[in-house]
């Protein structure tokens, strides 16, 4: 594909020395990036219940990419289970909805790795005092996404550390389903990203206290074809402006993720 160099001038707020990015023809044309997302996991991305408006941290980190490359970000909501056929097919330029990049993706989608998280234990605030480390989760009953690669670390960390009073797994439909079960105390514990968790109690103070620290470490990327080279490198150097400038803080201070940071972005950091 034919390449335009395309220099960003940065406006608003955000603003930064211009950048001189290379774009994709047809998107510097188009003047648009369009991003795949499910609003469906605070605060990494849903919409705000006053006013049906989306909202997060991805999507005011996109809205600054879209500036610093000087484009537009066209949203486009769609399922978990189409976002790798949408980069495959070219029906999006990118996913930015708090997707993990794992390595089993890399031959459909590269990543540009802008987030740290893990599989995060918690419990019931009133049952607190019964589970003082992970440890006390062994031979209890763990819920979390089966659509996730919870179940798969949960499994490998029991095993290292349970012996032959290994966790309890219960699949679950999604986090929020996990916390339902929590609450009518049909589990002990639950598992989700920890990046969501301050967000999360946050809305239900004095529901939830954490156990332990995360299980394992994780990346979330912003997925691209492999092929567009181009727009890997642009989307890059786009992030590490806005880590250079402050932005990228800004953003991780207003939505409780600084525990989160990255001190750079990364490409297919995920295992």
């Amino acid at each position: 594909m034919k390449r335009l160099l395309v220099t960003a001038a940065l406006v608003g707020a955000m603003s930064a020395p211009v950048m001189a990015v290379e774009l994709p023809a047809e998107i510097a044309k188009r003047g648009s990036i369009k991003v795949a997302l499910v609003p469906n996991y605070p605060p990494m991305e849903f919409r705000d219940p006053a006013t049906n408006a989306l909202s997060g941290f991805d999507i005011d980190l996109g809205e600054a990419i879209g500036r610093k490359l000087g484009v537009k970000i066209e949203w486009q909501e769609t399922s978990f289970a189409e976002f790798m056929p949408s980069i495959s097919t070219g029906r999006v330029d990118a996913i930015l909805s708090g997707f993990t990049d794992y390595a089993s993706r890399h031959e459909i989608a590269s990543f540009v790795d802008y987030l740290r998280s893990g599989p995060q234990f918690f419990v019931q605030q009133s049952r607190k005092a019964e589970f003082k480390d992970a440890a006390a989760l062994c031979g209890k009953k763990v819920g979390a996404s089966r659509r996730t690669m919870f179940p798969a670390q949960i499994a490998a960390w029991s095993e290292k550390n349970c012996g032959t009073n290994p966790i309890q797994f219960v699949g679950t439909d999604g986090s929020a389903d996990a916390r339902t079960q929590l609450r009518q105390g049909r589990i002990d514990a639950a598992a989700q990203g920890n990046e969501t968790l301050p967000y999360i109690m946050d809305l239900e103070p004095g529901t939830y206290a954490t156990v332990g620290e995360p299980i394992a470490q994780q990346f979330t990327g912003i997925a691209l074809p492999v092929k567009e080279k181009a727009l890997q490198q642009a989307m890059l150097e786009a992030v590490d402006a806005l880590i250079a400038d402050g932005t990228y803080r800004t953003l991780l201070a207003k939505w409780k993720l600084s525990d989160n940071a990255l001190e750079k972005a990364t490409i297919n950091a995920g295992q």
